[in-house]
């Protein structure tokens, strides 16, 4: 089983310790390290809950990595937990810059399997048991000093690290962040669009040099019989056409007959009295 080039030291931790005979030797609980060099050399497991009694291995004897187990060959060396507490480690040692400004806890260390060195160390701002938290990358040449559970840097701050895993907060603020600059670069180009067509007449020149409409002179109408451009046979078209008489002009004008008169309307008769047996008189009252 192939081992990989470099691995966290938490995952090697985390996994149960299984020796060549295929006994189960416990999980990992301490690493075994040399700080001064920034070296592994081994880890401690814990074999019984129970019991002081720890098995320290040898980075060399580790032979393959599982999903939840990590095999090893040969025997360990026994030890117990008082003895492993005095042992020398940076991890969740605290991490101080420059004026003694505390900056967070050495969580986690990323180590060549192959040598044992330390590759980088993972920075926590606050704990690092909790779920999701953010991580930056410090590399032993920016440690100024240690001792005993503190590293002394000349950092300002977190953020002069480079983000190892950033955690959901982070995320959204660098999405928020760069989509504000985006924004404001999207905006700036309109503006400066926007400020050019502003300066920028909406005519040529040439247009503001015409006559005003009202001010111009009409020019006559055109006689639809005049040559245009693009005329292929404008001699052959109208060779004969002027040349011609109009037909309509010595046409004899017609004289409107003058109307008669009408004659006058008639009175009509007067009405014979039915009842009387004479001619109606205009004296008469048509009430009696």
């Amino acid at each position: 089983m192939s081992l990989p080039e470099q691995l966290l030291l938490s995952d090697l931790l985390l996994r149960q310790v299984r020796c060549d005979q295929g006994l189960e030797r416990g999980s990992g609980v301490l690493a075994w390290m040399h700080p001064p060099v920034h070296r592994l050399l081994g880890w401690a497991s814990r074999p019984s809950a129970f019991a002081q009694r720890r098995l320290v291995w040898r980075l060399d004897q580790l032979r393959g990595l599982g999903e939840q187990e990590v095999f090893v060959k040969g025997e360990p060396a026994e030890t117990d937990a008082a003895t492993l507490e005095r042992l020398p480690t940076l991890i969740d040692a605290a991490l101080t810059g420059a004026d003694d400004v505390p900056l967070g806890l050495v969580a986690d260390a990323a180590v060549d399997l192959r040598s044992g060195r330390i590759l980088h160390y993972l920075v926590a701002r606050s704990d690092p048991r909790l779920p999701g938290s953010s991580r930056w990358r410090l590399s032993p040449d920016r440690i100024v000093d240690q001792q005993p559970g503190r590293v002394f840097t000349a950092l300002r701050g977190l953020d002069d690290l480079p983000v190892a895993r950033a955690s959901v907060r982070q995320q959204l603020l660098r999405r928020s962040r760069r989509w504000k600059e985006q924004v404001q670069e999207v905006g700036g180009r309109v503006e400066e669009r926007l400020e050019g067509w502003l300066e920028e007449p909406p005519w040529p020149e040439a247009f503001r040099e015409e006559i005003p409409w009202p001010q111009r002179e009409r020019d006559p109408e055109p006689d639809p019989r005049d040559r245009y451009d693009r005329d292929p046979y404008p001699d052959e078209r109208y060779a004969n056409d002027r040349a011609e008489p109009d037909p309509l002009e010595d046409w004899p004008e017609e004289e409107e007959p003058e109307p008669t008169p009408e004659p006058p309307p008639q009175e009509p008769a007067p009405r014979r009295d039915r009842y009387r047996g004479r001619e109606p008189h205009h004296a008469d009252d048509p009430w009696i």
